[in-house]
């Protein structure tokens, strides 16, 4: 008993000292119960509605008032057009299309009334199918209000029609596949290179460097550059078993996904490096990596849609990396854009690749 007694006070002195596991130790648990449960949501409040009123009717505007007044909706406003709202749906600015054709308030007590069209962006297939069941909802509601005074039969769930853009089945997979790839470059590229780093501190190697005329800079790339290769090779592995076990294939060039690979490794593994540059331990380096990206995971979209969280937490996440990521490889996996379309996804991830690097570089501490 003796024995274990003083190898538990060592335990315990070593870690008062570390300058860094006690602060981890109180902030992750206050940061998972305080804000991952507010943003950890699949409950979905912010669909973006456009309504095409080509009827301009007592029914139209009873849709519309419907719409304004749910809190499940963020309505955008009446569209000129079809194609001017697609437009919008294709570059995210609204999630869902009302169309409601010319005469539908007259022929609505017709045997089969032109139906009423409801397009929904299902790249979040999560999103597109509740938010699609919420807009259904409603304007069955709001039409059947206008039969039930004028007296007509219920007809309302007969005179919608559904669309899905972009992931047509609402398979989840198609949705969770790209973030998978994500999650396994983030672990990779950035957990890795630290330990790495951190092994040989704890090993004693690194020392003999430090004493030896290499620059910061050819020390750090020395590091950095075969995790940049392995992440590539890694994302390679990934969408050739998406293509054989799921049969999904990138809609957009595979250039526009390897470009956005390549900066997101280069930004995560000098990450990964300027952490280790500050760790002294194995353990303490895997505590701040876990953290962090644990923090990256939750807050970028990856796994809940970024807007379902609070708008202080959506702005947060705009400090990390792995949110326009993710943007880029949903985006050119799902709905086949293009690097013009997304460029200040890249323009910031580029931006970050510098700013993490350059960090890494500077927290080198180089003996002479």
């Amino acid at each position: 008993m003796g024995t274990l007694r003083v190898l538990l006070e060592k335990e315990i002195t070593q870690i008062r000292r570390n300058p860094i596991l006690p602060r981890i130790f109180v902030a992750m648990p206050i940061a998972l119960m305080l804000v991952i449960p507010w943003i950890t949501t699949m409950d979905v409040n912010d669909v973006k509605v456009a309504i095409v009123d080509n009827d301009c009717s007592s029914v139209s505007q009873r849709i519309t008032s419907h719409v304004k007044g749910s809190t499940y909706f963020s309505f955008r406003g009446n569209a000129t057009d079809y194609q001017s709202a697609q437009s919008a749906l294709e570059s995210g600015e609204i999630d869902v299309i009302i169309l409601i054709p010319n005469g539908f308030e007259r022929n609505l007590s017709s045997q089969q009334p032109k139906p009423i069209d409801l397009t929904a962006n299902a790249v979040n297939a999560t999103k597109g199918s509740l938010g699609m069941q919420y807009v259904m909802q409603t304007t069955i509601k709001a039409i059947g209000e206008i039969q039930q005074e004028k007296g007509l039969n219920p007809t309302s769930s007969d005179v919608i029609a559904i669309k899905y853009f972009y992931n047509e089945t609402l398979n989840y997979q198609h949705y969770m596949i790209p973030a998978l790839m994500i999650i396994v470059l983030l672990l990779i590229c950035c957990f890795i290179p630290a330990l790495n780093i951190v092994s040989e501190k704890e090993s004693g190697t690194i020392e003999q460097i430090n004493v030896t005329p290499v620059s910061r800079l050819s020390f750090t790339l020395a590091k950095l550059i075969p995790f940049w290769i392995i992440g590539i090779i890694v994302l390679s592995i990934a969408m050739l078993l998406a293509w054989l076990v799921y049969g999904l294939t990138p809609t957009g060039s595979l250039g526009a996904i390897y470009l956005g690979a390549a900066l997101f490794v280069v930004t995560m593994s000098g990450f990964g490096v300027a952490v280790a540059n500050i760790s002294d331990t194995m353990q303490q380096a895997i505590f701040v990596m876990f953290f962090f990206v644990m923090i990256f995971m939750l807050m970028s979209g990856l796994l809940t849609p970024l807007t379902s969280m609070p708008q202080w937490a959506q702005d947060v996440t705009y400090l990390f990396p792995p949110r326009y990521f993710v943007k880029i490889m949903r985006a050119v996996y799902l709905k086949g854009a293009t690097i013009a379309e997304i460029k200040m996804e890249y323009i910031c991830l580029a931006c970050a690749a510098v700013v993490f690097n350059t960090l890494a570089t500077l927290t080198y501490k180089k003996q002479s």
